[in-house]
């Protein structure tokens, strides 16, 4: 009986060019495993036919993105998570979820080995392989585009002799990863890291220069989970759905970074990630509100760490789990409403309200009604000072 291999397939290049070369140099059957993370664009039974047509022996398609959203989305919303400050972890996110149905389907279908798309100079790769030795172990990984150095033109020749059904060619050179927290496109021109982004690039945002109003909302939170948009109850996955469309159409969400990858080169990446930068914004100007300052500086640097695990592939890691722990106490008090104006390309916070709201007008004020005792800052603003006062003092000593 031959090995059954897993495919993490999501239609594109490279995992349906390793349906038939898999089967061809394994003697293998191949299972294609696709997952609806919210990606929008085409059809999954689409891609659930072209793993077909590819040459799978089975295509299964996976509707995760509820999964997504609520499991995946909203910790690292919670945590603020931008890798190098910039990046929202949008296939990072991702990789861990398709990791637990590809060993789901593994342990369904009999299969012994999982394969997945990345080559060896991405950190994509490092998410799939750490994700199944975290859950499955015992099985076998193969990655055809980096054990067997395929290039991305080979690949191209590859598909176009045998007539794959898909849409990449050598004049439509990207390549795109997109779920719901946003969209990732690299290689083509924008490997010169000097050409700027044409328009084509972009599917998700418009063009944050083209004249328009601007659209005005108010997201709700409750314990650091967006639960509401203009008073309207959604799930985290319609949040972010709805956000990516409003933000999306005012230009919000667009970045150019050179990035460290984990594997130590740099890498010039384009993001589009409307709904998670707006949703991000927001959550952090409600903890500037409702979490006591020792505890937001203390997070800060949480938030950054538990961004690079992420990053880095280490989802299941124990570190990753205790960092959510501390997260989620911090979160406890961060309900509340953010205004936002979306517009030419921004989105700006215009105003806060919470019940847990750390904010007192009597204390911030100077107008008439000001609680503040302002006699007492002179004493403390002495012994604050002590310590610096007391070391200038005994260099001075020693020049």
């Amino acid at each position: 009986m031959p090995d059954r291999v897993v495919l993490a397939y999501s239609g594109g290049l490279d995992t349906s060019v390793a349906i038939p070369y898999l089967a061809e140099k394994m003697d293998a059957e191949v299972i294609a495993v696709a997952l609806d993370l919210g990606q929008g664009g085409e059809d999954m039974e689409d891609i659930r036919k072209r793993a077909l047509d590819c040459g799978a022996a089975e295509s299964v398609v996976v509707d995760a993105r509820e999964e997504f959203a609520a499991d995946f989305c909203v910790p690292a919303l919670r945590a603020n998570a931008l890798y190098m400050d910039r990046y929202p972890l949008v296939s990072s996110l991702s990789r861990p979820l398709i990791v637990k149905h590809l060993v789901a389907a593994a342990r369904r279908l009999g299969g012994t080995i999982v394969a997945h798309g990345c080559t060896g100079k991405g950190n994509d790769q490092v998410r799939f392989e750490a994700g199944l030795s975290a859950l499955a172990p015992e099985l076998r990984v193969v990655a055809p585009a980096r054990d067997f150095a395929w290039t991305r033109d080979k690949a191209i020749e590859y598909a176009e002799a045998r007539g794959l059904p898909i849409e990449t060619s050598k004049k439509n050179p990207f390549s795109i990863d997109q779920n719901l927290w946003g969209r990732a496109i690299e290689t083509g021109f924008l490997e010169d890291i000097w050409n700027g982004p044409s328009e084509d690039v972009y599917a998700y945002t418009a063009d944050p220069a083209t004249p328009r109003e601007p659209d005005e909302v108010v997201i709700t939170f409750d314990e650091g989970v967006p639960v509401a948009v203009d008073g309207r109850a959604l799930t985290p996955y319609e949040v972010v759905d709805e956000l990516n469309r409003r933000a999306g159409a005012q230009g919000v969400g667009r970045v150019d970074l050179v990035e460290d990858r984990l594997v130590g080169i740099k890498s010039r990446e384009v993001y589009e990630a409307p709904g998670a930068m707006t949703l991000i914004a927001a959550h952090m100007e409600l903890e500037n509100v409702t979490v006591e300052r020792d505890l937001a500086r203390h997070k800060r640097g949480v938030d950054q760490r538990w961004g690079e695990l992420v990053y880095d592939g280490l989802w299941f890691s124990p570190l990753r789990r205790a960092l959510d722990a501390f997260i989620a106490e911090a979160q406890r008090r961060v309900s509340g409403d953010i205004r936002m104006t979306l517009h030419g390309g921004r989105a700006v916070v215009t105003g806060r309200r919470s019940g847990d709201s750390l904010y007192d007008h009597s204390l911030a004020t100077y107008d008439t009604g000001d609680a503040f005792d302002q006699s007492q800052a002179k004493g403390f603003v002495e012994l604050f000072s002590l310590p610096a006062k007391i070391a200038a003092a005994r260099d001075a000593k020693k020049d």
